[in-house]
C-alpha cells in the first residue's frame, strides 16, 4: 500500500514537495485555497539565484541604519504603526546578521543553494517548460561609487569562498552591455549563472501539472481545518474531508497562522514587497537589479515587471504604495516605459525566519507532521532542492543535504526563540 501525504500549500515550496513524494511512490493531496502558484511564488523576481549563496543580513552599518530610520532609500521601509508587534523578531534578525553567527548561518544557506539549478533541472524537463526559463543569468547595477565598489568587493568574495562567478561591469561596459539603459550607471556585477523565468506564475503551474499527470491530486480547502486523527491527518476541503498518514506544512506567509495554533512559537515574521508591469517595446540582455535604488527590472511575459525592495510590516496591514511609486519613478530614469498594465500594483510577504534558514522537518510534538516553510526571498529559487530534502526525510532515506541547520528544535519553543 502506497504511503500517504497532505502537503498544505501550492506555492513553489509546496507544489515541490509534493512532486518529490509523488517519485517516491507516496499518494499525495497537495491542498491550496486557489490555484498553485498565484500567491507569493508568482509576484518575485523571477530569478533562480544560483549566486544567492548569503542570505540578506539586517545591517550592522550605522549610516545604513540611520539611512533606514529616517526612510531615506527605497530599498527599505517600514510601517511605524507595526513596530512595536514586528520589532522582537527584528531584533532576533538582527543579532543572528551579527558576523560569528552569520558565517555559520551561511554555510547552512549555501549547501542548499548550490544545489538550486540542478534540481529546478529535473522539475524543468520533467514538465517540458523550458520555454518559461532563460540561461542567461542578471545584472547587478549601481548608481554610486561606493555602491559599485561594494558590489565588486563582494564579487571577489564569493569568488574567493563560494566558486561563484560574478563579472565586474564598468560604467562603460555596462553601457554596451545594455544599450537601453540610458541613464549612466557607475558600474555593474553580471551573475551568469542563474536562470530567469518570464512568468515565475506559470512555472510553479507547470511543476503542478506535472504532479497532477503523475496521478496527484490538487483540492481547494482551508489548511486551518487540519485535525491530527489516530492514523494520520485529516483536512477539510471542497471535496469533503481528505487524510493521510502524514502532512506538510508548506503555507509560505501563513505558516505561522496553523503552527501557533499547534503550540509552536518560531520566530517568523514577513518582509513585504510589490510589483507592477508596464508596456514596453525595448530589449535587456539580462534582468537588472538597482541595487542603490531597490528597484528590479524584469523582463515578463506580461510586460516589464518592477519590484520594491523589503517592506517591514504586519502581513495583512494596508499597503503602502510609496516603495513602488518610488521604484517607478527610478525605472523611468532608466528605461524608455510606456503606461501600466495593470490599474493596482501586485503585494505579496515573503516569509522569513529571524535566523535566515528555512524550517525544514518533522513537529517536536506532533508525530508524522512536518514543517517546510521559512525560505525568505528564496523560495522559488530553492522549493525543488528543499522540496527533494523534505521528501527524503519523510521517506526515511539519508538526506542528500544535512539537515540540521534547518532542523525545527534549533529554536526553544515557548520562550525566547534564539537558536539553541
Amino acid at each position: 500500500m502506497a504511503r500517504s501525504a497532505l502537503v498544505l500549500g501550492g506555492g513553489m515550496v509546496g507544489v515541490s514537495t509534493a512532486w518529490h513524494l509523488q517519485q517516491r511512490g507516496y499518494d499525495v493531496v497537495l491542498v491550496e485555497r486557489g490555484e498553485p502558484g498565484r500567491e507569493t511564488s508568482y509576484g518575485n523576481a523571477g530569478l533562480i539565484q544560483r549566486e544567492a549563496v548569503e542570505p540578506y543580513a539586517f545591517p550592522h552599518d550605522f549610516q545604513k541604519l540611520v539611512q533606514v530610520a529616517l526612510k531615506q532609500g527605497n530599498d527599505v521601509n517600514y510601517r511605524l504603526s507595526d513596530l512595536a508587534a514586528i520589532a522582537p523578531r527584528l531584533m532576533e534578525y538582527w543579532w543572528n546578521s551579527g558576523p560569528k553567527r552569520y558565517e555559520t548561518i551561511t554555510r547552512g544557506f549555501e549547501a542548499l543553494i548550490r544545489h538550486c539549478l540542478t534540481e529546478h533541472d529535473r522539475m524543468i524537463d520533467a514538465a517540458g517548460a523550458g520555454d518559461l526559463v532563460r540561461h542567461g543569468g542578471w545584472t547587478q547595477i549601481f548608481r554610486t561609487e561606493k555602491g559599485f565598489a561594494d558590489g565588486a568587493a563582494r564579487a571577489r568574495h564569493l569568488a574567493r569562498e563560494f566558486g561563484v562567478e560574478g563579472r565586474i561591469l564598468d560604467s562603460a561596459t555596462l553601457a554596451r552591455a545594455e544599450p537601453a539603459l540610458y541613464r549612466k550607471m557607475t558600474g555593474g556585477v553580471y551573475w551568469p549563472s542563474p536562470y530567469s523565468v518570464n512568468d515565475p506564475g506559470a512555472l510553479v503551474q507547470r511543476y503542478a501539472d506535472l504532479f497532477v499527470a503523475g496521478g496527484g491530486k490538487i483540492v481547494h480547502g482551508d489548511a486551518r481545518t487540519l485535525a491530527h486523527l489516530a492514523s494520520g491527518w485529516t483536512v477539510r476541503t471542497a471535496d469533503g474531508p481528505v487524510s493521510a498518514e502524514q502532512a506538510v506544512i508548506a503555507l509560505g506567509p501563513w505558516s505561522s497562522d496553523l503552527t501557533r495554533s499547534m503550540g509552536y512559537k518560531f520566530p517568523l515574521f514577513v518582509k513585504r514587497g510589490y510589483h507592477r508591469h508596464f508596456k514596453w517595446d525595448g530589449h535587456l540582455n539580462a534582468p537588472m537589479i538597482d541595487t542603490d535604488a531597490g528597484v528590479a527590472l524584469l523582463p515578463m511575459a506580461q510586460g516589464l515587471r518592477v519590484t520594491t525592495g523589503a517592506e517591514f510590516a504586519l502581513r495583512d496591514a494596508p499597503p503602502s504604495w510609496k516603495q513602488i511609486l518610488k521604484s517607478e519613478k527610478l525605472a523611468r530614469e532608466m528605461l524608455d516605459l510606456g503606461e501600466a498594465v495593470e490599474t493596482t500594483p501586485w503585494i505579496g510577504s515573503r516569509p522569513c525566519v529571524a535566523d535566515m534558514l528555512p524550517i525544514i522537518g518533522e513537529a517536536p510534538a506532533h508525530t508524522g507532521l512536518w514543517f517546510h516553510f521559512g525560505h525568505a526571498h528564496q523560495g522559488f529559487t530553492l522549493g525543488p532542492a528543499t522540496g527533494r530534502l523534505c521528501a527524503e526525510m519523510m521517506n526515511g532515506e539519508k538526506p542528500y543535504i544535512d539537515p540540521l541547520p534547518y532542523r525545527p528544535t534549533r529554536f526553544r519553543f515557548g520562550r525566547r526563540a534564539f537558536p539553541v
